[in-house]
């Protein structure tokens, strides 16, 4: 993985998070997943470690859980 990868569900927290992050790295150093309208991409998310959303997966594979705005249990419905 070259990018780092945001994965959120769209709730305010996450929405808020994923501005702040592109504001402070760059949108062409972050790729955004939207869980809540991407829902293939859940198994994804939790094989590289996502416990709750909002979550940055750096290039290294390290899982940044910033705030809490869902768990990804609460996401998968």
């Amino acid at each position: 993985m070259s990018r780092s990868v945001f994965y959120h569900a769209g709730c305010p927290v996450c929405v808020s998070a994923e501005q702040d992050l592109v504001n402070l790295i760059g949108a062409e150093k972050v790729s955004i997943v939207h869980l809540g309208e991407d829902q293939a991409r859940i198994p994804e998310a939790e094989q590289h470690g996502v416990k709750s959303v909002p979550a940055l997966v750096t290039p290294n594979g390290n899982v940044l859980h910033i705030n809490f705005g869902a768990s990804i249990v609460d996401v998968k419905g």
